[in-house]
């Protein structure tokens, strides 16, 4: 499954995470590790005069830091391998300032079905 997040920051911020769910499950590809397809995992075109310091990738969710972001527009893209069928309820996707959590958004996600 092919993710594209477009993200509109209202004012420039410093030190900003974007916090994307993915279903239970599911790997992240990018690593590098077990079978990953060069092609598949690819991270895409970053659009944005945002760009990213370190990007986490874990059982749970995609984390991407950000030291800086400048107002206006920019797009996070990432590549999930589905592993299981089934119905898939996933928290909010977040975008949050670390050091001012006052200034933060969140958008609500689908439930993902999945079948064989």
């Amino acid at each position: 499954m092919r993710v594209k997040l477009e993200i509109d920051a209202r004012s420039e911020m410093t030190w900003v995470v974007v916090s994307a769910p993915i279903p239970a499950g599911s790997s992240i590809l990018g690593s590098g590790l077990g079978q990953d397809s060069r092609l598949l995992s690819k991270q895409g075109n970053q659009r944005g005069w945002a760009w990213e310091a370190y990007r986490e990738r874990s059982f749970e969710a995609l984390r991407v830091y950000y030291e800086f972001v400048p107002k206006g527009t920019w797009t996070v893209e990432y590549t999930v391998r589905l592993n299981n069928d089934g119905v898939f309820n996933l928290p909010e996707t977040r975008v949050e300032a670390l050091y001012a959590p006052e200034m933060f958004g969140e958008a609500p996600n689908r439930t993902i079905e999945i079948r064989k």
